[in-house]
C-alpha cells in the first residue's frame, strides 16, 4: 500500500482498493476495530474520485456494512446495505448477481436483529436473480439456498 500511495498520492482508487484487500483481510480475522477505519477511508476515496453512484462505491458500502453487523451494529449496517442495494439496482438493474449480493448482505442484517420475514422475502429475491444469472449449481447459488433454507427451518 505504501507503493501505491507514493506512486498515485494517498486519494487515489488503486490505493483505496489495496485498503479494502487490507480490511478484508481483518474482517477475515476478527479484527473488526481495525477494519472499520480502514474501509471508511477506502469508501471515502472512492467516493471522492469516482462519485457516489458506482458499483465499486456500493461493494465498499457493503464491507462497511457487514464489519458493522459482525460487531451488532445493525443500525449503522443497514441504511450502508439499503444505499449500495440502491446503486446496485440503478447501475446495473433488477435482476444481476450484484443487486443478489447486496440482498443478501441486507438479508443477513435482518437475520441477526430475528426480523427473519424480511430476511426470507430478500433471501429469496436473492435466489431468483442467481438462478437465472448464474444457474441453479452455481455455488454462489447454492449458498444462498443453504442460507435460505437454515432461515426457514429456524422457524
Amino acid at each position: 500500500m505504501a507503493i501505491r500511495e507514493k506512486a498515485f498520492g494517498p486519494n487515489h482508487p488503486l490505493v483505496a482498493n489495496s485498503l479494502n484487500n487490507l480490511a478484508i483481510v481483518y474482517r477475515g480475522q476478527g479484527r473488526y476495530a481495525e477494519a472499520e477505519p480502514v474501509y471508511l477511508r477506502a469508501l471515502k476515496i472512492y467516493e471522492k474520485t469516482l462519485g457516489l453512484n458506482r458499483p465499486i462505491v456500493a461493494n465498499s458500502m457493503g464491507n462497511l456494512g457487514n464489519v458493522y453487523g459482525d460487531q451488532g451494529r445493525y443500525g449503522e449496517a443497514e441504511p450502508l446495505h439499503l444505499h449500495a442495494l440502491a446503486i446496485c439496482e440503478q447501475v446495473f438493474g433488477p435482476d444481476h448477481p450484484d443487486v443478489a449480493k447486496s440482498l443478501k448482505d441486507l438479508a443477513q442484517t435482518f437475520r441477526e436483529q430475528n426480523r427473519c420475514q424480511e430476511a426470507e422475502s430478500l433471501l429469496l429475491r436473492a435466489l431468483s436473480i442467481q438462478e437465472r444469472a448464474l444457474g441453479s449449481d452455481h455455488s454462489v447459488t447454492q449458498s444462498t439456498r443453504e442460507e435460505f433454507d437454515a432461515l426457514r427451518s429456524k422457524e
